[in-house]
């Protein structure tokens, strides 16, 4: 079955959608993650005894980098190869995603100043270079409430991130005050070398939903089962330019959150773009590939289905 998350920030429209679930395959989802974290200075919230499932999620984006509403149209979802997908020059990122619950009766106010807070970190310290953020408007098991995506150049970036001092000052006087659990999840992996998509600017970046993906595989999955079903996912999306942005996947070396192995992000170009692509006959074929060789875990009791 599939859930719906979507998040919603003041300045970002940014919706976080679609999390499929399948108990028959230990197969499960939860809302979006979000930050992700390296340093072991940053806190960790997980909880015990996880519940053992595989998940993909997405939320809208729309107005993001503009910080403005905006609106888009799909027409079409053939498949065609694009240029964009086969450039050979790539340039190293690493992918930053963090769920946050907040508490009960946080005000208008208040979650507007955890969120501005947070989303202005990006010009308090070098190597963040896109943020996206929000509200999940809709219900899910966990009740997780916000989602934070952040991308940096290099592994570094992100532990001088976690390490440095304003945005720790962040975290204690407008997120934890606010929020009593978070989880975090870090991976690198590469875009095509030019400014646009490394730092997710122009028309294209400033609408659309990012799907995002994280399982944990195992062991005996590891290795050329893993490669294997991440490779057809990798594909199938290469064959889907009318509807996807850009996408990028990697294992987790996030400590505070190893039984997640691996992620993958995927930006369409709307919430049309999204919803045809995870209705079609090969997305569905590739989807029981990864079901049959990971399992996902969630911090406590199964997904409401």
């Amino acid at each position: 079955m599939i859930n719906s998350f979507f998040y919603n920030d003041n300045k970002h429209t940014v919706t976080l959608a679609r999390v499929a679930t399948s108990s028959s395959s230990k197969l499960r989802t939860m809302p979006l993650e979000a930050l992700t974290s390296t340093a072991p200075s940053f806190p960790s919230f997980r909880r015990q005894n996880p519940t053992t499932l595989s998940c993909h999620v997405s939320f809208d984006v729309s107005g993001l980098n503009t910080r403005r509403n905006r609106t888009t149209k799909v027409t079409a979802g053939s498949k065609v190869e694009s240029s964009s997908f086969t450039l050979e020059k790539k340039r190293k990122v690493v992918e930053h995603v963090c769920l946050l619950k907040a508490k009960k009766f946080l005000s208008d106010e208040d979650e507007k100043d955890m969120l501005d807070y947070l989303y202005t970190s990006q010009y308090q310290m070098r190597g963040i270079v896109a943020v996206s953020l929000g509200r999940i408007s809709n219900d899910n098991v966990e009740n997780y409430t916000h989602a934070v995506f952040m991308r940096f150049q290099t592994k570094e970036d992100v532990t001088r991130f976690y390490e440095n001092p304003f945005y720790l000052k962040v975290l204690k006087e407008h997120v934890m005050p606010y929020c009593h659990d978070l989880v975090n999840v870090d991976y690198e992996s590469e875009v095509e070398d030019d400014m646009i998509p490394i730092f997710r600017k122009g028309e294209e970046f400033n609408y659309g939903v990012e799907f995002v993906h994280l399982f944990a595989f195992d062991d005996s999955a590891l290795g050329a089962p893993v490669e294997d079903a991440l490779a057809s996912l990798e594909k199938l999306k290469k064959e889907f330019p009318s509807l996807i942005v850009q996408s990028t996947q990697g294992s987790n070396f996030n400590l505070s959150s190893k039984e997640y192995t691996h992620a993958v992000v995927t930006r369409f170009r709307s919430s049309e773009a999204f919803e045809i692509f995870v209705g079609s006959t090969e997305y569905r074929d590739v989807r029981r590939l990864l079901i049959h060789a990971a399992y996902f875990y969630v911090f406590s009791s199964p997904l409401k289905v």
